[in-house]
């Protein structure tokens, strides 16, 4: 039937191997400079399935045509499939409703769309916005111009030397004057997770709604945002193994209702006139304009994808390779670890001294291991530990033990060049 949805390839798995996992995703199988891939940069970007790519490519073969509009077989197709792409989603996050899941480009852009539609619409002169020290740019700037232009305050969270929240400061901040707080799920920078379920029932006492940045969570595993009860929940599709372009903003459906849209155009509107404009429901009121079909399809197809795979086996494994990955980049002459939590996911920051970290990621990259050495779109982090820099390598359910002595050898080969 015309409206059927597409049809996503899925990985049958028992327990977890990643080198059966490995096969799925063909950039793995590249040789740069004729070294073996080891990619260790996936807090910036994972890597694609080939369930994916297949299903995006088979979206724009058998079934574009423009959604919610069109009464022809292949506008009916690509309907489909987007909406089943939603319901995907939905079942993904736990949420309630599928009005609660709004199609963005990315984290960014949910956090822009809360911070624009609803932040300024409960913030003024005297009012304060929560976040934390160990935020993403992304999970600041769009904080700082809403007290701009609502003249109220952003206060912040410090956190610990380990990279850790300071929980006590955090209650003593939250006060009648805090209208919103603002955190991150998993630091991108430190590898932090957050206890967002105990966060989000602090603030929640002291009747302060919660927006949690999870671009880092994601694909680590399903999260249950009933379960946290955060209020709003953002993530992107191109961390956890999905296309560039597209992402999700999960928002509680009472909160939805009473914010005004974001952006205006096509598909948000009911009925327009040069007098008045009447909204469209939920989630259409936040989805202004041609969505990103074919992405929102390749986003469906790899939660079918990630639906497969033991995620209590993974999360023993990513465990103990961090733990690997630990102990083995800390017997490297000259490296100091920059976020030392009790509880960490995916991701290992470091510097090498006296080496800048530009210089060890270059070299690093010649011997086909991909790091990401730089800020990380968390300047105050930086400015915390007193570094300019770190290198960064992350980890995702492909990365493998071996990837990790690749790295350590490149990093003794850098300090054999540069020190």
């Amino acid at each position: 039937m015309a409206s059927e949805p597409l049809a996503s390839p899925r990985l049958t798995v028992t327990g977890f191997d990643p080198a059966r996992v490995r096969r799925d995703f063909p950039a793995l199988a590249l040789r740069p400079y004729d070294k073996p891939l080891a990619y260790l940069d996936n807090a910036a970007s994972s890597q694609k399935p080939r369930a994916m790519i297949d299903a995006m490519t088979a979206y724009y073969e058998t079934s574009h045509g423009n959604v919610h509009r069109g009464l022809h077989y292949l506008s009916e197709r690509a309907t489909a499939a987007y909406d089943a792409a939603r319901e995907k989603v939905r079942v993904f996050l736990n949420a309630a409703d599928q009005r609660e899941i709004i199609f963005v480009r990315g984290t960014t852009e949910g956090i822009n769309l809360v911070a624009q539609s609803f932040g300024r619409s409960i913030a003024g002169p005297g009012d304060e916005i929560l976040v934390t020290e160990m935020e993403h740019h992304s999970n600041i700037v769009p904080w700082q111009m809403v007290c701009e232009q609502t003249g109220a305050t952003l206060r912040v969270v410090p956190m610990t030397d380990a990279g850790e929240l300071d929980l006590d400061a955090f209650d003593r901040l939250l006060s009648p004057r805090t209208k919103l707080f603002a955190v991150v799920h998993i630091s991108n920078a430190l590898g932090t997770v957050n206890p967002i379920k105990d966060l989000t029932a602090r603030a929640h006492a002291a009747g302060v709604p919660v927006l949690v940045d999870g671009a880092q969570s994601m694909q680590h595993g399903p999260v249950d945002v009933q379960d946290l009860d955060c209020d709003f929940f953002a993530c992107s599709g191109h961390k956890m193994f999905g296309p560039t372009g597209i992402g999700v903003l999960y928002g509680k459906a009472d909160l939805l209702e009473r914010m005004p849209p974001y952006q205006g155009g096509g598909d948000m509107i009911e009925q327009v006139s040069f007098t008045s404009t009447t909204y469209a429901r939920l989630p259409a009121k936040f989805e202004a304009g041609t969505p990103a079909i074919a992405e929102a399809v390749g986003l469906g197809a790899t939660i079918d994808y990630l639906g497969a795979i033991d995620f209590t086996a993974l999360a023993a494994y990513e465990r103990d390779l961090l733990r690997y990955a630990t102990e083995r980049v800390s017997t490297v002459s000259g490296v100091r670890l920059i976020g030392t939590a009790q509880e960490r996911a995916g991701v290992l920051s470091f510097v090498m001294d006296p080496i800048h970290p530009h210089d060890i990621g270059t070299v690093l990259d010649r011997e086909g291991v991909a790091v990401r050495a730089g800020h990380h779109c968390a300047q105050p982090v930086m400015e915390h530990f007193g570094v300019p820099a770190t290198i960064r390598a992350s980890f995702a359910l492909y990365n493998t033990k071996d990837e990790v002595d690749a790295l350590v050898a490149a990093l003794g080969h850098a300090r054999d060049l540069l020190a």
